[in-house]
């Protein structure tokens, strides 16, 4: 019988865990779908993990790990991917945002030979106006970036096994799941939903913390940003082919400008475009340092009971 895997990053999530264990089981159980839930607490600082631990003990269908720090999302993700066993994995968040009623239609799919299953909002739910203004964005610069819509992507996905170790066979320690699952390819179909309400606590994203999240995977998955480099360059010399065209004709009819205006103006402009080029550059260079020290995406500090391997350092499964 096929095993379908559910990869559930968590960070400070402790009132959300019994709620989706509930959930997803009385769910998954109904469909008759074999099934186990992987949670990967992301360096939490209430009882995360304590709940998942305490999931696993009365489920060992469920089983999970913890951060020795807080890594961030993308790596939750791919430490959930990497101890999973399943033939299929779906990806969800942990507040069930992502409409559970959702996974027996995707699994459906999946046995129908689609490799991918995309989830799209149909709507973001009820959201801040900020929240909501700073996610466009978000999503805006992300799609313009590495050419793909990202508007309506989310986290909240199903992939076949083979695509899983694709996925896990990547060299990359800054990696961007969403962009990367669409990447990779594969037979590929949609399903349609609408964002639920979380029971407890509150997103975890802020404006900031969105942009920070955007200049990072724009910079892991697209190099539009160096060519701009080239662009600024452009747009300076041509202004300043202008501006010297203009000073010379006024020059010839007698009419030359008067002090230091223009100097002042082009060395501003200039100026402005070395320095954002110098930015740019200098980001991505740093995004080399980071790959070429070879430190791993996570280290998994504790692990559930049911799950076997090294937990100092990269979890890797005991083959």
């Amino acid at each position: 019988m096929a095993l379908l895997s559910i990869v559930l990053p968590a960070y400070n999530e402790e009132q959300n865990i019994a709620n989706t264990v509930s959930v997803l089981t009385g769910i998954l159980e109904e469909s008759k779908i074999d099934y186990e839930l992987v949670f990967i607490s992301d360096g939490s600082r209430d009882r995360t993990f304590a709940e998942i631990r305490k999931a696993s003990e009365q489920n060992p269908r469920i089983k999970g790990a913890e951060f020795s720090r807080n890594f961030g999302k993308e790596a939750g993700i791919f430490a959930g991917l990497e101890l999973t066993s399943g033939d299929a994995v779906i990806v969800m968040d942990c507040d069930l945002q992502h409409p559970p009623q959702m996974i027996p239609k995707m699994w459906e799919m999946w046995q129908n030979g689609v490799e991918v299953v995309e989830g799209i909002k149909t709507n973001r739910g009820k959201e801040s106006l900020a929240h909501k203004l700073s996610a466009g964005l978000f999503y805006k610069i992300m799609s313009k970036l590495i050419k793909m819509d990202m508007s309506a992507s989310s986290d909240f996905k199903l992939l076949d096994r083979k695509v899983v170790d694709v996925l896990l066979a990547l060299p990359e320690r800054n990696t961007f799941f969403r962009a990367l699952s669409f990447w990779a390819g594969f037979r590929t179909e949609p399903v349609y939903y609408e964002v639920q309400e979380r029971q407890f606590g509150e997103s975890k994203w802020s404006f900031w913390s969105l942009m920070r999240y955007a200049i990072t995977n724009a910079t892991s998955f697209s190099t539009l940003p160096l060519q701009m480099v080239t662009v600024m360059g452009l747009i300076a010399i041509l202004f300043s082919v202008i501006l010297a065209v203009q000073t010379l004709v006024r020059f010839l009819l007698g009419n030359s400008v008067e002090g230091f205006t223009t100097v002042i103006l082009l060395i501003l402009i200039i100026g402005g475009f070395l320095m954002l080029s110098l930015g740019i550059i200098g980001h991505y260079i740093a995004r080399i340092y980071e790959e070429v020290k070879g430190r791993p995406k996570y280290i998994i500090s504790r692990v559930t009971d049911n799950v076997t391997g090294d937990v100092i350092g990269t979890w890797r499964k005991t083959r």
